[in-house]
């Protein structure tokens, strides 16, 4: 078993639709510049309120990845 390096980054995804969409947009957008993400923690969840009704998501997660030799 190899010894690996972890780094955490924060990322804020958002979503109309909900929360399991808001954390899939934060990763398919990370995706396109970091490497060897391998895992996510959800840290806060939000939302915004417009005329009484939930107008979009917003999640706050850290995502790990290891880093390259």
């Amino acid at each position: 078993m190899s010894e690996h390096v972890y780094k955490k980054l924060e990322l804020t995804g958002s979503s109309t639709t909900g929360i399991e969409d808001a954390v899939a947009t934060a990763l398919a957008k990370a995706a396109k510049t970091v490497r060897n993400m391998h895992w996510f923690e959800v840290m806060e969840t939000r939302g915004h309120i417009d005329g009484g009704k939930i107008a979009h998501w917003q999640v706050t997660i850290k995502v790990g990845f290891t880093l390259e030799d």
